[in-house]
């Protein structure tokens, strides 16, 4: 009985590379579409506590800002950051303004751009201290440094955007009538030889 000839072994050879070939490959994809759906479960997490943390402040506030350049308009250094969302709050000695902003990260800690909030401490409980003085902190990281542009205020119609925001990676409107204020985040991670992907969440809250 014969066995198997050079050309017959090499030939399996090749069909055994390419079929590992061919499942490494598969695992590989499944592998990064895995690490991809996680990053966009966690920033969606993200962004949800960070809307959330928006919206308690736009619950506690008499009124949005809409100029950034107001004399009293920021109550703390934005270092370059541009303000995009002002509200005016009480506060232990009459009144005050959060104040939203876009811009650079404070350290290397953090991943590109950030959206920092100028605004009171909160105790331990999670609640806000009026009487503490006002300190800038990242709300969240990694916004997208070439943002889609931002159009129509999303679902709020006859929004006015604030702070000419729309084409930053956080973007806020305010309809006068209602007091209704709409707002875009979007952060976005470059993949090592991917493409970029992107996660964008929106919310409408009322000031008041």
């Amino acid at each position: 009985m014969s066995g198997f000839g050079l050309v017959e072994l090499l030939l399996a050879m090749a069909l055994g590379l390419m079929v590992c070939g061919g499942m490494i490959q598969a695992l590989v994809g499944e592998g990064q579409n895995a690490q991809r759906f996680s990053w966009m479960v966690r920033e969606r997490a993200h962004q949800r506590r960070a809307m959330t943390l928006i919206r308690d402040d736009l619950e506690r506030a008499r009124a949005v800002v809409g100029a950034a350049d107001a004399p009293d308009a920021v109550s703390c250094g934005l270092a370059g950051r541009t303000p995009v969302l002002q509200l005016r709050v009480p506060v232990s000695t009459g009144e005050a303004t959060i104040t939203y902003s876009v811009g650079a990260a404070p350290s290397g800690i953090w991943r590109g751009r950030v959206l920092m909030r100028c605004g009171p401490a909160y105790r331990l409980d999670g609640s806000v201290n009026p009487a503490s003085t006002f300190q800038s902190l990242v709300v969240l990281d990694g916004l997208a440094g070439d943002p889609t542009p931002w159009s129509g205020c999303g679902q709020l119609s006859g929004g006015q955007v604030l702070n000419s925001s729309a084409a930053l990676p956080f973007s806020a409107c305010l309809d006068p009538v209602s007091g209704l204020v709409a707002m875009r985040l979007e952060q976005s991670s470059a993949a090592a030889n991917g493409p970029v992907r992107r996660v964008r969440s929106e919310a409408v809250a009322g000031a008041g």
